[in-house]
C-alpha cells in the first residue's frame, strides 16, 4: 500500500498488483495528464477566464494579482494558463533548484524554487518565520536583475532591447508573517518595473491591506457538483473507465465539495482498485487519515476521560509526523464532530471553540498543543 500526500489535499491510493505496471507506463497522475495548459482549455467560471484574456491581450500592463479561493479550484492552473498566454509554452519546461539561506543566528535553511525562463514558484511560508529571509534575499535578487526581450515589436522599433518582466508565484501567501508581508510590499514598491507578482491564498483575511490595494483580487470559485461531476465524465472517457451508473460520479462529487483535485484523485484510486469500473454499489474511497480522524471524534464522544486524551494526543502526532496541517485537521474534526453531536448548545460550543483554536494554530508554532486543547475543550462541553 503506497500512501501519496498533499500538502492542502491528502489522499490514499491504494493500488492492485494488477494496475502497477500500468500506472507506471504513464508516468502521471490524472489530474496532472489532464490540466489544462492554456486559457481556452479552461470548463467552467468563463467570466473568470474571459477577464483572465483581456489581461493577456496587454502583457506590459500586466498588474500583480491575487488569486483567492478553495483548495482544488483551480487558482495555479489559471496562474499557469496566464502566464501560458503571455509568455508561450516555455513557462512549463521547469526545474527545481534548493537555495540555501542563512538566518541571523547562522542557521542554514533551504528552499526549494521552481523556475522557468519567465517565472519563479517558491513558497515562503515553508521556512516558518523565515520568511521574510527568503522575501528579502531571493526576491530582491530577482528584482533588481533587468530582464530583456529582442523579440519584442516595440525593442525592433526603437532600435534598442526590450524592456521585459519576470514574474513570481507565491504559494500560501496568507501564511506569510506580518514581517514578511511589510518586506514584500516595499519590494513590490520599489521593484515593480521588473517583476511581477502573482500571489495564491485561500483567503484574504490575513493578508496585509497594503498588499491588497496594490493587487488585482481575482476570486476563484470552487466548481459545482456538476461541474465536476463533467469533469470526470471528461476524464473517465479518456481513459476508458467503464461507468456504470453515473451517480457515483455524483456521489464523488459531493463528497469532495468543489475540489476538483481532490475530486480527481479519488476517482482515479476508485477506478484502479476496481479494475476500470465502477458501479452504483463500489464503495468510496476516503482517505486513512479522514477515517483516523472519524474514530477520534468518536473517541472523544464517547470516552471523555484523561487516558482518552492522552490516546488523542498519539492520534494528532501520528498525523502531523504524516504531514497532514493542523489547520486541516482541526476543521475535519470539527466537522466530524458537528456531525455525531445531536445537541444544539453543544454544536455551537465546538464550532465557537474551533473558531477559537483555529486562530491560536495561526499564531503560534506548537500545532499540538492548540489541537490537545480544542479536543479538551470539547470533552468539558459535551460533559458540563
Amino acid at each position: 500500500m503506497t500512501s501519496i500526500f498533499y500538502k492542502d489535499e491528502v489522499l490514499l491510493r491504494e493500488f492492485n498488483t494488477n494496475w502497477k505496471a500500468q500506472l507506471t507506463g504513464k508516468m502521471s497522475l490524472w489530474v496532472d495528464k489532464y490540466r489544462p495548459k492554456s486559457l481556452d482549455a479552461l470548463t467552467h467560471t468563463p467570466r473568470l477566464t474571459h477577464l483572465l484574456k483581456s489581461l493577456s491581450v496587454e502583457p506590459r500592463d500586466l498588474p500583480h494579482l491575487l488569486f483567492y479561493g478553495p483548495n482544488g479550484a483551480g487558482k495555479k492552473t489559471r496562474c499557469m494558463a496566464l502566464l501560458q498566454s503571455i509568455f508561450g509554452s516555455g513557462v512549463y519546461k521547469l526545474k527545481i533548484d534548493v537555495r540555501q539561506f542563512t538566518t541571523p543566528s547562522n542557521r542554514k535553511l533551504e528552499l526549494n524554487v521552481v523556475s522557468s525562463p519567465y517565472h519563479l514558484e517558491i513558497t515562503p511560508s515553508d521556512m516558518g518565520n523565515n520568511d521574510r529571509i527568503v522575501i528579502q534575499e531571493l526576491l530582491k535578487e530577482v528584482a533588481q536583475m533587468e530582464q530583456v526581450d529582442f523579440q519584442t515589436a516595440s525593442g525592433a522599433e526603437t532600435g534598442g532591447l526590450a524592456h521585459r518582466y519576470k514574474c513570481v508565484i507565491i504559494n500560501e501567501a496568507d501564511s506569510l508573517t506580518r514581517d514578511a508581508q511589510a518586506a514584500l510590499r516595499r519590494t513590490m514598491e520599489k521593484y515593480s518595473r521588473n517583476i511581477r507578482f502573482i500571489m495564491l491564498c485561500e483567503s484574504m483575511s490575513s493578508m496585509i491591506a497594503p498588499i491588497k490595494s496594490r493587487c488585482l483580487l481575482v476570486r476563484t470559485p470552487a466548481p459545482t457538483t456538476q461541474e465536476t461531476a463533467d469533469a470526470l465524465v471528461k476524464v473517465g472517457g479518456q481513459e476508458k473507465v467503464t461507468v456504470e451508473d453515473e451517480a457515483i460520479l455524483n456521489t464523488i462529487a459531493e463528497s469532495c465539495d468543489g475540489n476538483l483535485r481532490k475530486a480527481l484523485l479519488t476517482f482515479e484510486s476508485m477506478a484502479l482498485n476496481n479494475e476500470m469500473c465502477l458501479k452504483s454499489s463500489t464503495a468510496l474511497i476516503r482517505a486513512d487519515w479522514v477515517v483516523v480522524i472519524l474514530k477520534m471524534a468518536n473517541r472523544i464522544l464517547k470516552d471523555r476521560s484523561v487516558s482518552s486524551l492522552v490516546e488523542c494526543r498519539a492520534t494528532l502526532y501520528d498525523l502531523l509526523a504524516h504531514c497532514i496541517p493542523a489547520k486541516v485537521i482541526i476543521q475535519e474534526l470539527a466537522f466530524a464532530l458537528l456531525d455525531a453531536i445531536h445537541n444544539d448548545n453543544h454544536k455551537i460550543a465546538v464550532v465557537q471553540w474551533a473558531s477559537v483554536f483555529d486562530e491560536r494554530l495561526r499564531l503560534g508554532n506548537k500545532p499540538i498543543y492548540h489541537l490537545e486543547g480544542f479536543i479538551a475543550r470539547v470533552m468539558c462541553e459535551v460533559d458540563g
